[in-house]
This record gives structure tokens, sequence and C-alpha cells, in this order.
């Protein structure tokens, strides 16, 4: 049994992985938005030129030296390097339209550091965007367990689109379970599962898990970050299903 949320962290092997953007036409300024959006993390970034056309404005995963997902450009300025988190809290992104290119899936169990407003704007929003993944699979899913924390409950009324979200995948057979500091009564109109409490958990933890049935075949996916200090957080995603249902199985036994 886990110790503790920040134990899983020390199961992961951080494998290596970096992004080959190929064959670039585009101008500086769209490398330099990929630059900022992995500064600082362990996921490198370098150029390469490829002599298959198809390679053009094309980014690369890479993993000792075999290309393990492939994402173009386009598909990364539209769904993360163009988008401000504020879309995701206001709903002008619906939860349908939410995706995870392939080379950002790919990164799956990289711990990733990140910082949060006022320090960046940008770091952070990987792992809102897996947040919104995550949530837009438990509500095409339809049933099994989702389990969110927040921080501060009032943020699910006060984000116009997390509301949203949840309305939404509460509307189906999805077990639905919320965890944060703060009125519990404020949401006795949204039909889940509310866990409040003043423990490191509740004010420190960021995580969005989901497990289908029974633990039964279907996708495992998690994300956990943690806040040890101010506005820094230290998170990562998994798609695994046997440390998912761990995860999962920590949270409803131990928070």
């Amino acid at each position: 049994m886990a110790e503790s949320l920040r134990s899983f962290f020390d199961e992961l092997e951080s494998p290596d992985r970096h992004l080959v953007l190929l064959n670039r036409s585009s101008p500086d300024p769209v490398l330099g938005l990929l630059d900022s959006l992995l500064d600082g993390q362990s996921v490198s970034i370098s150029e390469a030129v490829s002599d298959d056309a198809g390679d053009d404005d094309v980014v690369a995963l890479v993993e000792n030296g075999t290309v393990i997902a492939r994402s173009s450009l386009d598909e990364l300025l539209e769904s993360v390097l163009l988008i401000n988190s504020d879309l995701y809290k206001t709903g002008a992104i619906e939860l349908d339209d939410v995706a995870l290119p392939d080379v950002f899936r790919g990164l799956d169990e990289v711990p990733f550091r990140v910082r949060s407003y006022p320090a960046s704007n940008k770091e952070k929003l990987l792992l809102i965007i897996i947040s919104r993944v995550i949530e837009r699979i438990a509500a095409e899913h339809g049933d099994g367990t989702l389990r969110a924390s927040f921080q501060r409950l009032s943020r699910i009324d006060d984000e116009r689109g997390t509301r949203s979200v949840y309305e939404r995948v509460a509307g189906t057979d999805v077990d639905v379970h919320v965890y944060g500091v703060g009125d519990v009564e404020s949401l006795s109109t949204l039909p889940v599962t509310v866990h409040s409490g003043t423990s490191y958990p509740y004010r420190r933890s960021w995580f969005v898990v989901f497990t289908p049935p029974d633990g039964g075949d279907g996708d495992h996916v998690a994300l956990l970050a943690l806040e040890d200090e101010p506005n820094v957080w230290d998170g990562f995603w998994t798609f695994r299903p046997e440390l998912v249902a761990r995860i999962e199985r920590y949270i409803a036994e131990e928070i």
C-alpha cells in the first residue's frame, strides 16, 4: 500500500524522451511557443531535417532512438500552444473539443515541475488539458468512477467551464467524487459525492483519476500533482491500468 500521494512519484521510471521538430517551415515564434511550454522540463526539444515530405512541420516524440509518437505542428498549435487556460475556466472550449496530441499523450509518467500564475501563464497548461481529457473520457465512457480534487471546492462554481463539465459527467452513470476545502452545501445541487477536509491532500493535491467499472477493460487514466511550494507543482499523468487503480484506491481509502 502506498504511504502517501508523494510515494507514487517514486515509482516513476522517468523515461528519457525528447521531441524533435522536423522540417520546420513555421517562423521562430512558433518554436518559441513549444519551448515555453516545456521550459525547464526534462523533455528537450531539437530540430532535424528529414527527406520524407510527409515530415514537414511534424513533431516526433523519440525514446531510445525510436519514434514512438508523431503530431503535426498545426495540431499542437490548435489544441495546446495557442490555448489560454482561461478558455477552460470559462467553458469557451467545449468538452468534446478537448484534444491531447499523440506526442503529449506519449509523455505519460514523465515527471513535470510547473509554476502557476503569476510566475508563469503557460507551464500548468498541459496539466489543465490532461485534466479535461480525463473528464472527457469519463463523460464518453458513461460509467466508472471519477475522483477529482480542487483545493478550494468553490472553484467548481466560480469557474463556469468547470461547473458545466461536472454537471455533464455527473449526469451520466459515472460515480463522481470531488475533494477540497470549503462549503459542501454549496455543491448540493450537483449530483456528486463531496469530500471536504483541511489536511495536506485537500489543500495541496491536484488529481483527476478515472477508472472503468469494476476495474474492467477500457480507459484507465490519472493525473497527479502536488504543490510542495507555493504555486509550484510536481505532476505526472499515466495510462497504466495497474498504477491508475492503485492511485484511485489510495484516494478512496486514505483521503
